[in-house]
């Protein structure tokens, strides 16, 4: 395990000098399912592939979860070394935010929408950590879940601003057998709660049988999304909402790439889910 950025930068630099492909997945640890499938895709292109684990102060707002984020690093280091990990990267927060710190990244338009608009502050974290992180670094491929949509998206819309060299992947959402997509919060969940979780999922079910059968208009499909949502009275939604996938401005009727997006509390947690929906040749597919 690396605790220092200068002795990252150095390991960096040296497979760097044996021609060797970096792979960097960045996570704030409590690692599951879904993070470890971002470890295999990476594996099957990239040796070395450096995981990060950093639970970053600077995403995360007043009255978020920051002192009570799980923080398992022997468990979660125990994992990455049974998949074949070669390096973890992590690092204290004042190695990567040290006295007199000043500099921060924004990305305008799509940072101040949706999770922007809830977690204020929440993506200039983002976007400032992934950059540390992509320089020290210094890899080839990063990767990131589309469980996280909007962040992904911000990460991308960064690289491509600043020319960086780092491609940005985006992987698929993992999910429980009932459909949840996982997260590091769900240990959060009452018994009741997690029980409750699954109707983000029948949401979009119901949505994606919505576009089969036909239809385009999104203004229904939203209503769809309430509906179903409004079957669990454990569920108070943030936002529903159906965007362009690349602007995440909302759009009125189906065409190119949309997201349907949803941000749920369920008692003091808040979920996340989305559903990718491409339009090729006039046909509609959905992703969950």
């Amino acid at each position: 395990m690396i605790r220092t950025v200068e002795w990252m930068k150095h390991t960096a630099r040296q497979a760097a000098s044996e021609n060797r492909i970096i792979g960097l997945v960045p996570t704030m640890g409590a690692l599951h399912e879904g993070h470890l499938s971002l470890v295999r895709a990476a594996q099957q292109q990239c040796r070395p592939v450096v995981v990060s684990i950093f639970v970053n102060p600077a995403q995360f707002g007043p009255r978020e979860d920051l002192d009570r984020y799980p923080r398992p690093l022997e468990a979660d280091c125990a994992r990455l070394e049974s998949l074949g990990v070669e390096f973890v990267f992590a690092p204290a927060p004042a190695e990567m935010y040290p006295d007199g710190f000043r500099t921060w990244v924004q990305v305008e338009g799509i940072s101040q929408r949706f999770e922007g608009s809830s977690r204020p502050g929440h993506f200039r974290g983002v976007a400032t950590v992934v950059l540390k992180l992509l320089e020290i670094v210094r890899p080839q491929f990063a990767y990131f879940g589309r469980k996280d949509a909007q962040q992904a998206r911000v990460i991308r819309r960064l690289a491509a601003d600043l020319n960086l060299d780092p491609e940005i992947v985006v992987c698929p959402i993992v999910r429980e057998p009932d459909g949840l997509a996982l997260s590091s919060r769900n240990a959060y969940l009452t018994p009741d709660d997690r029980r409750a979780a699954v109707v983000l999922h029948e949401a979009l079910r119901a949505v994606e049988r919505k576009i089969a059968e036909g239809e385009r208009d999104v203004a229904p499909l939203i209503v769809t999304l309430r509906k179903v949502l409004a079957t669990e009275p454990a569920a108070a939604p943030d936002y529903v909402e159906i965007v362009d996938a690349n602007s995440f401005e909302p759009v009125r009727l189906l065409r190119g790439q949309c997201l349907a997006l949803l941000a749920v509390f369920l008692g003091g947690v808040r979920l996340l889910d989305n559903m990718l929906i491409e339009e090729q040749n006039g046909r509609f597919t959905c992703s969950l």
